[in-house]
């Protein structure tokens, strides 16, 4: 009786995996494929920045690499605030 229980637990929950239809509609990493070609996704990702109003990809917040004395001024302010930390 338990093995009977026990096959029936298994097929009912197998079924669903079983009833996929092996790599239909998907890509390399399991994501369905596009019907878009690459200048296409370039041209929507464009107007979509566009609409946002953000032209450029990059990250706002850098606008490039800090010159070394503030690099250095900045560690030394992380440096005491992490001492003053440890004091309290």
């Amino acid at each position: 009786m338990r093995v009977v229980l026990l096959l029936f637990a298994l097929a009912v929950t197998a079924s669903p995996a079983l009833a996929q239809q092996p790599g239909k509609g998907r890509g390399p990493e399991g994501r369905p494929t596009s019907n878009m070609s690459h200048e296409e996704r370039r041209r929507l990702r464009e107007d979509v920045d566009s609409a946002r109003g953000t032209y450029d990809r990059r990250d706002p917040r850098r606008q490039g690499r800090m010159p070394p004395e503030e690099r250095e001024k900045l560690r030394r302010d992380v440096l005491d605030a992490n001492r003053d930390l440890r004091k309290k």
